[in-house]
């Protein structure tokens, strides 16, 4: 073994190709920064199945990120792609001290690590991040994980999964936000609602845009505004200009993760209209930013201050309204969850604390 550092090897289907991009899964590589802070003598590699496209190796902020390009034309690449990925394991069993493999959605990337761990008596997690946890999902009953095997972000999806695969996940670690990357909140509240999300069907963007089209009746001068790209856009266009909102909502497009922060600090209520989250972390990042929250799914089954659950469009108009005709008071950083915590968790799941102490 020529590595004898306790070695972490993350399995995901798509990773940032350089430390600029901090659009890409947010919540995957705050994961790793944390496993960094909290356990300075552990080796993170981060193995990427599809994303980016191409095949390489490269660092990112000192964690080894294995870009295995993968391309799946056919069921014929899709194996090869895999055969590539087990050599690419196997290897770095051989040559480090490979103490887990922590697969992200329970998908191929678990399928992977769920066999690799078996063939070579490897400790393996699998963290449910959402979708995955869906009936859809036929690649579970492929992988057969074992209720201690999964890791769920929520309690919504360890129901959601034993009610659609009828395997109870017996842990659950919520992601979580790191509060340093917050910039210094000295900008005025001058944003009523904000959106941040991908402007996908399943976003249900349209609703927001819905929202804000009644709440003007009461309030004309509302100010809102939508962070995000996707194929929803120029229907989230059409209806702006259909309901004449365009003094009132605004498309900022795809921001940086900091931008995203500043305009969370600006704003009074993060609206998420979204129909199924398995724990969106923009809700989180909203509530520490001291914004209230408004959305239909409800992650966790503890209340959490500062967030309002609606069952329906209806409902949802009528508590927006109620914050907004509030008087405005001293904004509250709700911290439920903070992401360090998080990763000491799932690392004491591998069995390994040897955690940062001062």
């Amino acid at each position: 073994m020529a590595n004898n550092s306790k070695t972490l090897v993350i399995l995901i289907p798509g990773f940032p190709e350089n430390e600029a991009d901090t659009t890409c899964l947010p919540p995957l590589q705050l994961l790793v920064r944390s496993l960094n802070k909290e356990f300075p003598g552990l080796k993170v590699v981060v193995v990427a199945f599809h994303y980016p496209f191409f095949t390489h190796t490269y660092q990112w902020h000192g964690n080894t990120i294995i870009s295995m390009g993968g391309k799946y034309r056919n069921k014929v690449h899709l194996l090869h792609s895999w055969w590539k990925i087990w050599r690419q394991l196997k290897k770095l069993w051989q040559d480090h001290d490979v103490i887990g493999l922590f697969s992200c959605w329970c998908g191929p990337c678990a399928l992977v690590g769920h066999y690799f761990g078996k063939r070579y008596n490897i400790k393996h997690h699998i963290w449910i991040l959402g979708q995955d946890a869906k009936k859809t999902n036929n690649t579970v009953r492929y992988i057969r994980p074992a209720p201690q095997e999964l890791i769920a972000i929520s309690d919504f999806l360890v129901q959601e999964f034993n009610r659609n695969h009828h395997i109870m996940p017996q842990h659950v670690i919520p992601i979580g936000v790191n509060t340093t990357d917050f910039p210094p909140a000295a900008a005025p509240v001058d944003i009523d609602i904000l959106g941040v999300g991908n402007l996908v069907p399943l976003k249900q963007y349209e609703i927001f845009i819905e929202v804000i089209h009644a709440v003007k009746q009461h309030f004309p001068n509302i100010k809102t505004g939508i962070c995000g790209k996707g194929t929803e856009v120029h229907h989230l266009q059409a209806l702006i200009a259909k309901w004449g909102l365009q003094d009132n909502v605004q498309l900022y497009g795809e921001q940086l993760h900091r931008e995203v922060l500043r305009l969370m600090q600006r704003s009074r209520i993060l609206l998420h209209p979204s129909s199924y989250e398995g724990f969106g972390m923009v809700m989180l990042e909203a509530l520490y930013a001291g914004a209230q929250v408004v959305s239909f799914v409800q992650p966790m089954q503890a209340v959490i201050p500062n967030w309002y659950i609606v069952k329906d469009k209806a409902a949802m108009v009528e508590q927006v309204l109620t914050l907004l005709r509030r008087p405005p008071a001293q904004r509250q950083a709700v911290l439920p969850y903070e992401m360090n915590g998080s990763a000491r968790a799932i690392m004491q799941l591998f069995g390994y604390n040897e955690a940062m102490t001062s």
